[in-house]
């Protein structure tokens, strides 16, 4: 497959690359990490002091690699002292004890190592163990709307829009095309399946499969709702499927863990804390969230679009809160240094009562920190209401807050 250069992250890289760090590219599988990783091989080929050693675990050629010990062997007889040796390795935490073997190439001057992990917790605890404040994540996303645009040919028009809220953003649609609902459902189904077995189930050894899909699929259901451990017990046990509030919230890290999902805290704007209970889950990738509900629903589009915007606010750079102001809920809280800004997500706004509550709930707060509210809703362009900044849905997509 040709690869289709991301210079958000290369961007990202290229300022890590040389500076004694362990740079390590997390996030769910198949969102592109290896398309990032194989865009930084091509380039670093091309360099004439730079050698290559990349190693693909998921790939049957390097099933030798086992343990930290086969890791060693390996790149000990490939590493080039007279040129600048990158190391890369792809889903690294295939490797037992994959830590020790990265420590053996640590703080030499004339190596860089740069590997992806697609489980938070495995990565956060062995390299936390061994390189302690001495490597960097970074989280990488499904493709951006321009990049999906990119990536498959299409043209920035309502249809495009469409494919995009329906199929997520997820590089390995490209071969497939998005003409073919049936083709793409088993795609998203076999790296959901992927997901579910190999980082999930496996990694955390769970036992009650039956419930850790049904605490999914009501995860999916209710996206951008708030959820607590005691919610989902009740709600399970009200359906006949009694489980302890333990094992949801062991269920409940695990899902986040792999990426699947996100949990998003709430912010008290009024007293600037982060508040301990209900927070709000939001998917990796929609296309992957739209499989496990099983189809459109007329209710949907808006929790889609709330999910697209929690992650175009990630892509920029944001650190996303849910923001509460009293009794009054704010979809979104994005900070970025010393940079704040307040987020509505709406799919439309045609209604007054409508109207009142996107744009009525950021009025109260009292600070100069910008005020959005972003919505699909037709023919209602870029404008300000008392000082509440509408911009199109697309048009956060293409620009983010266009400041």
């Amino acid at each position: 497959m040709d690869l289709i250069y991301r210079p958000h992250y290369s961007t990202k890289l290229d300022n890590l690359l040389g500076k004694g760090v362990l740079i390590v590219l997390t996030g769910q599988r198949r969102v592109g990490k290896s398309y990032v990783m194989k865009e930084l091989v091509a380039r670093k080929e091309k360099e004439p002091g730079g050698n290559v050693i990349y190693i693909d675990k998921e790939k049957a050629a390097f099933d030798f690699i086992v343990t930290y010990k086969d890791l060693i062997t390996y790149v000990d007889g490939k590493i080039d002292v007279t040129k600048h040796n990158y190391i890369l390795i792809d889903e690294v935490q295939e490797i037992r004890e994959f830590e020790r073997g990265l420590r053996n190439y640590y703080n030499e001057s004339h190596i860089d190592i740069v590997v992806t992990g697609s489980n938070s917790d495995i990565l956060s605890s062995q390299l936390g163990t061994m390189l302690s404040g001495r490597y960097i994540e970074v989280f990488i996303q499904g493709l951006s709307y321009t990049e999906f645009l990119e990536f498959h040919n299409l043209q920035d028009n309502e249809t495009a829009v469409t494919k995009y809220i329906n199929y997520g953003g997820l590089p390995g649609l490209r071969p497939f095309g998005l003409d073919n609902p049936e083709t793409i459902n088993d795609y998203l189904q076999g790296v959901y399946n992927t997901i579910l077995v190999k980082d999930i189930i496996r990694r955390k050894k769970i036992r009650n499969v039956p419930f850790l899909e049904n605490l999914i699929h009501f995860m999916a259901d209710n996206t951008g709702k708030q959820m607590s451990a005691t919610s989902i017990q009740n709600y399970m046990t009200s359906k006949e499927n009694e489980v302890s509030k333990n094992l949801v919230l062991k269920y409940m890290k695990a899902i986040t863990e792999a990426f699947l999902a996100t949990s998003v805290s709430r912010y008290n704007i009024h007293g600037k804390k982060l508040l301990e209970t209900n927070d709000k889950f939001y998917f990796g990738d929609v296309g992957i969230r739209n499989f496990i509900t099983g189809g459109r629903r007329a209710n949907d589009i808006e929790k889609i679009v709330e999910n697209l915007v929690y992650q175009h606010m990630v892509r920029l750079g944001y650190d996303v809160k849910i923001g509460q102001l009293y009794s009054t809920e704010i979809d979104f809280v994005g900070t970025k240094g010393t940079d704040v800004v307040y987020v509505q997500a709406a799919y439309l706004i045609t209604e007054e009562k409508t109207f009142s509550r996107e744009f009525g709930n950021l009025m109260p707060i009292k600070d100069n920190y910008p005020k959005y509210v972003i919505s699909l809703t037709p023919y209602m362009d870029s404008s300000k209401w008392q000082g509440v900044i509408h911009i199109p849905f697309v048009d956060f997509l293409k620009n983010g807050f266009g400041r």
